[in-house]
Order: structure tokens, then C-alpha cells, then sequence
């Protein structure tokens, strides 16, 4: 029982140094007999809003503590320099305002008092003989120092000019951030940071401002979220107001004496909740350190993340730090890149040291294994190449590197067997197992890729022409005519010797008939009026002709070629026509109109195809002197296609519409008589042309056929 009683209360007590941030002091000597002086008591009472601490020691105190507070988790820590925990416990309930309880842990011959706070607040320490007296102010505004009975304590006049902020400054980072870098008096003023609604607020707390940055900063040309920064005075603060616009996010640290604002634009992601910062992915949380050492900084990261840290002696020095809801990846980087460290990660082991340091010590070892290299005996190796040939694979390890330079090393050397297609390489073991896996991963069949092109012409033709003929004539009779006796006999002749003799007399004419199309003759109607003699008559003859065709061309080369190796189909005729030659004289020379498919496949890594396509349609045109004209249609472009998907890559749409009109002058712009005045013809062409294209990758067992 006993056991398993103090196993609870080491897992206790760890879980109490990683909730509080317990910094454990390296180096520091443990005294195994009494400390300089002890925290004997811890007594708190309240007044109004404010939570007055009394923390009573053994002797006297010369200096107030070394405090810093955490936003969050809400906790003020309070450092005890050469003092023992003589209370007797390390946990006490206060409940007071905000103060939920209070903490007290000694780590060797030093002491932290943590209080854990319900929100974050300010707080300010007296020392009261061998007293030390904490102000929590539960307004959260500026905590003001009191003494044991409540009287507050006069601060010490500031210099003028001393707590003035010495500039303001804005710079657009490389993501397309900004960042607000303020330079404050010193590393002890109070800074609040905070988001209100799309703005960011920032007190200065008991800092003046000069009126030379007492002014509005238009940032907007910069490009990046923030559009202005007004900077002005309130009262005994001064507040700084950030718009930005857009998906954003924000993060504050504090490094010494000065204060870097960061805000990144966000890339929204639908599918995603939240929206994280750019480029770090640990868990957020907040700090606030004063003059603190680099070693305490980074034993508080790793009781947070649970990662084992290793820092090199060469690391020291104290920082200033105040960061606010900051990935704790980026809460290390940004302490690394205070002090000029870098870091080495192997597992999960972190090991920090001083650039300088690790770059002198990767150069030795580097160093090493070159010497080693040099002394190491050579082995010759045989590699047995089945796709590629073996000039090609040389040529690969001639310029694996770039720039001419080789993958073997100083002392190895190649040689190439084209009838057997076999590499045989002398080098050290380390190269030849290089070799081995360039071989492994180079030496692959290639992957087929099936192009189907479809050619798709079609074609609507319509015609309509409308035409008249109108004549106008006329019949005379002419009776025979008999002397008989000397006298006229006008009767005709009863058995019909003598018959009567029609002339007919022809008048004027229209002649505008509808036109043939093709060689296809147009229909015709005609109709004839006479009077009641006979004697007169008009002709008309209408015609029309009305045509109407469709057609489809339809072209569909296949080719099946190599990824990234170009193949070429075509089919057509070869056609003759005359070329004049320098002495004057003709000479008959031949032009291909062709079918003609060229294309070049690239298999993405995520199975879709990349095609280089160039593509002609030739067809034989109108006869000339010279020969015969060829009607040419080329397409050549580039396109990402899926696996087995089709894609329409070019299309050509004609259209021609043409009325024309005949007529006689005048005549044929009388109203509805003019229609037989004039001839009309009507034609309406329509030719399309679509390219489509269907890649497919075929596997090992695929048979074309």
C-alpha cells in the first residue's frame, strides 16, 4: 500500500510540474541543510475587486521575485531566489475573485509560486519587510502595488522621455504576412495583446508616445492582410488598433525589448474545421516570460510536448518572451531564432545547440566518411539491364549529377557491353549499392498508351430558287381568197379545199427562270390565257428549284505507342503539280494530302495522360492549271486527359448564308405582279469539323488487336 501510495504521488507531482510550466533550473547546487530563507505562510484576503496575496518569509527580502504570467492556461508564477518551502504543503485553496489556488514547489535551493487564475490578469508585487505582498487586480486593468493593510504604494517617478516607444516599423514577409515590429523602451513594460471582433488591439501600458508616431499607416500597397495601423495615445496607454481584411490569423512575441505582430492570410479549406497556422501544426499555447534563461524556455516546451530535448552546453543566456496562442513548434523556432540556434531531430530527440556548433560538427563527419571513402577497397559489380540499353544507362551515370559531374566516386569507372547489354561497374560498396537502386528504379518496362482520334465533318446544305417566264402573243386569221367570174368569193370552201391560214404574232418577253444546281434541272409549270377570239393570249411559265443535303465524314486513327515516345499514323494520296526550275523549264513535283495523327503520350504519376497532338485532315480541293489545291485543317496543342476519358480538342464551324435576287427594273418592285418580274435564290451551307481525342493506358496482358 505504501508503495502504490507514493507511485500516485510521483504521478501527481508530474502532472502538477507539467500543468504549471515548472521551469527545472540546470546546475543549480541542491542544499541539503537549511536555505538563506523560507516561505513560512501564504494568507490572502480581498478588497473590492482586487485579491491581496501576503507571503511572509523567514527573513527579510532584499529584491521582489522574478515573475512572469501565462495567458493560457491563466496562471501567475512568482520565482524565489535561495528559498526553502517551509509552509509545510504545496497546494492551498484560495477561492478568492478569480484566484482559484495557489502552488508552492521548490526546486533545489529556489522556490515558484503559482497562482491559477480563472482569466488572465495583471499584478503588481511590494516588498513589506520580510514580506512580499501580491496585488491581483480582478478589473484587468493595471495592477496598482499595495501595502499589508491596503495603502497603496507610491511608484518611483520615471525619467521623462524614458518610457517613450522608440519606433514603429512594418515589413511584409515572404508567405505574404505582416509584421508590426515595435520597439519598446525597455523589457518591462506591460503589453496586452488582443483580438476585438476583425481588429487587433495592443496596450502599452504606462508608455508614452512620441508625436512622430502618432500617426495612421496605410499599408495596403504592400499586399498583405494588414490594410491600416493607427497608433494614438489614451490617457497614461498608448493603443495601437490593427485593420486587417480577409481569412486571417494572428500571433505576438516578445523578444527583449521588442514586440513583433505577425498577421498570416489563411487559404480557406472547406473540408477543413479550423483554420491553422501556415506552416506549423503543434498544439497553440501561450507564454509570458521576463528575463528568463533560454534552458528554462526550452524544458517548458518539452514538458509540453513530451519531447526529449538535449541542449548543448554552449546554450545560455536569459530572453524576454511573450507569445500568445502560437503552435509550440513555432514558439521554438522563434526562441532558436532569438539566439542563433538550430536543432537536430532523430526520433524523437531534440537536440539544440549553437548554429555554428552543428555546422562544425556535421562538417567533421563529413570529413570522416570522405577520408574513409578514400581508403575503402573497390569491388566490381555486374548489373544486368533489360529495357534500357546500356549506352543510354551509361550516359545516365555520366550525368546523374548535373552539370557533367558522375554518381561514381573519384576512383570508379564503368564499362558497357552492347552485345550482351550488361553495365559492369568498379567502385566502393556505398556507390555500387547507389547504382543498384538507380538500376532498380530506371529499369522498367515502359507503360503503353492506346491514342484513338475520331474526325468528325459534317456538313447541311439548303438551296431555294424561285424564276418566272411571261410572254405575250397574238393569232391572225388570213381566209383563202377565189376570183370567180371575175368577181371575190370570200365564203370558204365546204369540203375544205380552201382552209384558213393562222399567223400568230409573238410580242415581248420575260425570260428569268430558276437556275439547275449541281446538274439538276428545276421544275416548271406553265399556264396560257386566251380571249374569246382566240386572238390574243399571254404565256407564263413558273419555276423552282429547292435542294436540301446532309453529310458526315467520319476519320478515326488509332496508334498505340510508348510513354513519352512519339508516334506517327497517317494515310492519303500524294497529288502532282508543276514546279518552274531556274533554266525556265517545269518539272513535276508531288504533295502529300494526308491523314496524318503525331502524338506524344506522358503518364502523370496519378494515372492521367498528358498528350502532345498534332493533327492534319488534307482533302483534295479545285482543279488548276498547276495541279490541284489541297483543303487543309491542322490542330496542335497539349492536353491533360484522364485514363480512358475523351476530350473535344478543336472544332471548326462554318456557316454560309446567301440570298441574291434578279429582276427587271421597276417592274420587279411592283407588289406581288413583281414576283413574276425577277428570280430569287436562296442557299444556306453549314460545315462543322470536331476533333476528339481517348487516351487509354493498357496493361502488361492487354492484346491489341
Amino acid at each position: 500500500m505504501m508503495m502504490l501510495k507514493n507511485q500516485k504521488l510521483a504521478v501527481l507531482a508530474r502532472r502538477f510540474v507539467q500543468r504549471s510550466i515548472f521551469v527545472c533550473f540546470a546546475g543549480v547546487p541542491v542544499f541539503a541543510m537549511a536555505q538563506e530563507n523560507a516561505i513560512e505562510s501564504i494568507s490572502t484576503n480581498q478588497q473590492g475587486a482586487n485579491v491581496i496575496v501576503k507571503i511572509t518569509l523567514k527573513r527579510p527580502v532584499d529584491k521582489p521575485p522574478i515573475g512572469f504570467s501565462i495567458a493560457n492556461p491563466a496562471r501567475i508564477a512568482l520565482d524565489f531566489s535561495g528559498t526553502a518551502n517551509a509552509t509545510g504543503t504545496t497546494a492551498q485553496d484560495i477561492g478568492l475573485g478569480d484566484v482559484r489556488n495557489v502552488n508552492v514547489v521548490q526546486a533545489g535551493a529556489r522556490s515558484r509560486v503559482v497562482f491559477n487564475l480563472k482569466r488572465p490578469l495583471n499584478y503588481a508585487t511590494a516588498i513589506e519587510g520580510n514580506s512580499v505582498v501580491v496585488t491581483i487586480d480582478g478589473s484587468g486593468g493595471v495592477a496598482t502595488a499595495v501595502n499589508s493593510s491596503g495603502v497603496p504604494i507610491p511608484s518611483a517617478p520615471v525619467a521623462a522621455g524614458v518610457q517613450n516607444i522608440r519606433d514603429i516599423d512594418f515589413r511584409r514577409g515572404g508567405s505574404g504576412e505582416g509584421r508590426v515590429v515595435i520597439d519598446l523602451p525597455n523589457n518591462q513594460i506591460g503589453v496586452d495583446v488582443r483580438q476585438q471582433g476583425q481588429t487587433i488591439l495592443i496596450d502599452f501600458l504606462k508608455a508614452g508616445l512620441p508625436d512622430v508616431l502618432r500617426r495612421r499607416m496605410d499599408v495596403t500597397d504592400f499586399g498583405t492582410p494588414i490594410q491600416t495601423i493607427t497608433t494614438s495615445t489614451q490617457g497614461e496607454n498608448v493603443r495601437m488598433v490593427i485593420e486587417p481584411r480577409g481569412l486571417w490569423e494572428h500571433s505576438a512575441y516578445q523578444s527583449d525589448s521588442q514586440l513583433v505582430v505577425e498577421v498570416k492570410p489563411v487559404k480557406e479549406e472547406p473540408n477543413k474545421l479550423t483554420q491553422g497556422t501556415q506552416g506549423y501544426r503543434g498544439e497553440k499555447l501561450s507564454l509570458n516570460f521576463q528575463n528568463v534563461e533560454v534552458r528554462a524556455v526550452l524544458q517548458v516546451i518539452a514538458d509540453f510536448t513530451g519531447l526529449n530535448i538535449i541542449t548543448s552546453d554552449t546554450v545560455g543566456g536569459n530572453l524576454t518572451l511573450r507569445l500568445k496562442d502560437v503552435p509550440w513548434d513555432q514558439a521554438l523556432d522563434i526562441v532558436m531564432q532569438a539566439k542563433g540556434l538550430d536543432m537536430r531531430k532523430n526520433g524523437s530527440v531534440l537536440w539544440i545547440a549553437p548554429k555554428d556548433e552543428l555546422l562544425t560538427k556535421e562538417k567533421l563527419e563529413l570529413e570522416q566518411r570522405s577520408q574513409i571513402a578514400e581508403l575503402e577497397p573497390v569491388r566490381t559489380e555486374t548489373f544486368q539491364l533489360n529495357y534500357q540499353k546500356a549506352d543510354a544507362f551509361k550516359s545516365i551515370l555520366d550525368n546523374a549529377g548535373g552539370g557533367g559531374r558522375s554518381i561514381l566516386s573519384k576512383r570508379g569507372s564503368a564499362v558497357i557491353d552492347p552485345r550482351t547489354n550488361q553495365l559492369f561497374v568498379t567502385d566502393i560498396g556505398s556507390k555500387l549499392e547507389e547504382i543498384r537502386k538507380l538500376v532498380q528504379k530506371t529499369d522498367i518496362a515502359s507503360r503503353q498508351v492506346l491514342i484513338e482520334a475520331r474526325i468528325v465533318e459534317a456538313n447541311d446544305t439548303f438551296s431555294r430558287n424561285l424564276g418566272a417566264k411571261l410572254g405575250f402573243g397574238a393569232q391572225k386569221i388570213r381566209r383563202n381568197i377565189r376570183e370567180i367570174g371575175g368577181t371575190q368569193n370570200t365564203e370558204a370552201d365546204a369540203e375544205g379545199l380552201n382552209s384558213d391560214a393562222l399567223q400568230t404574232v409573238n410580242g415581248n418577253q420575260v425570260n428569268l427562270p430558276a437556275a439547275g444546281l449541281n446538274g439538276a434541272s428545276p421544275g416548271s409549270i406553265a399556264l396560257g390565257l386566251f380571249n374569246a377570239a382566240a386572238t390574243r393570249f399571254i404565256s407564263l411559265e413558273l419555276t423552282a428549284l429547292e435542294a436540301d443535303g446532309k453529310g458526315k465524314i467520319l476519320s478515326s486513327p488509332r496508334v498505340v505507342t510508348a510513354d513519352q515516345l512519339k508516334a506517327t499514323i497517317e494515310q492519303g494520296t500524294e497529288l502532282p503539280y508543276q514546279v518552274a526550275t531556274s533554266s525556265g523549264a517545269t518539272s513535276l513535283a508531288f504533295r502529300k494530302a494526308n491523314l496524318k495523327l503525331e502524338v506524344t503520350p506522358q503518364i502523370t504519376p496519378d494515372g492521367n495522360v498528358v498528350l502532345d497532338v498534332d493533327i492534319n485532315k488534307d482533302s483534295v480541293g479545285q482543279a488548276t492549271l498547276q495541279g490541284f489545291a489541297i483543303d487543309t485543317k491542322h490542330v496542335k496543342t497539349q492536353v491533360l486527359v484522364e485514363n480512358g476519358g475523351t476530350v473535344v480538342i478543336g472544332g471548326i464551324y462554318i456557316q454560309q448564308d446567301r440570298d441574291t435576287v434578279t429582276k427587271v427594273p421597276l417592274f420587279g418592285d411592283i407588289p406581288v405582279l413583281g414576283h413574276l418580274f425577277k428570280t430569287t435564290a436562296r442557299t444556306n451551307d453549314k460545315t462543322e469539323l470536331l476533333i476528339f481525342l481517348t487516351p487509354k493506358i493498357l496493361n502488361d496482358k492487354v492484346v491489341i488487336r
